[in-house]
């Protein structure tokens, strides 16, 4: 089961790369009743649910990024439910066009095959010890 859940945390990370078919890719991962986390930096966490909920948040990256991509991906099992993407993240201000790069972090669990939860971190350390797979 831990390896299906890497290949579909990785056909996820896929899709947000694209974005070539109005986030169908994205959903189609997706449980319908999603939870989504994005944890920021500052204190403004915010919590989605359901496809609309991932259609809202897609959208605020979107009002805030010009642009941006994932490179250098690398998605781990956790446990039997649960798995952890890290990568670099690369973003170019909406309107300032200044490109910035952080190494951010996907907390997924699933169930069924779909995504049941995800969780954003903008910080890989925060993510791995919240997953217990800090060093």
């Amino acid at each position: 089961m831990s390896q299906e859940n890497v290949e579909i945390v990785e056909r996820l990370v896929d899709a947000f790369n694209r974005r070539d078919d109005d986030w169908q890719s994205v959903l189609t991962e997706l449980d319908a009743d999603v939870e989504i986390d994005d944890l920021d930096i500052s204190l403004d966490s915010e919590h989605y649910v359901g496809h609309d909920g991932a259609r809202r948040w897609i959208g605020v990256w979107g009002d805030a990024w010009g642009s941006w991509r994932i490179e250098g991906l690398e998605v781990k099992p956790v446990d039997q439910v649960c798995a952890i993407a890290l990568f670099l993240m690369i973003v170019t201000g909406q309107g300032s066009g200044i490109e910035l790069a952080r190494r951010d972090a996907i907390v997924c669990t699933l169930r069924a095959g779909k995504i049941a939860n995800l969780t954003y971190y903008n910080d890989q350390q925060q993510a791995l010890i919240a997953v217990g797979l800090a060093e």
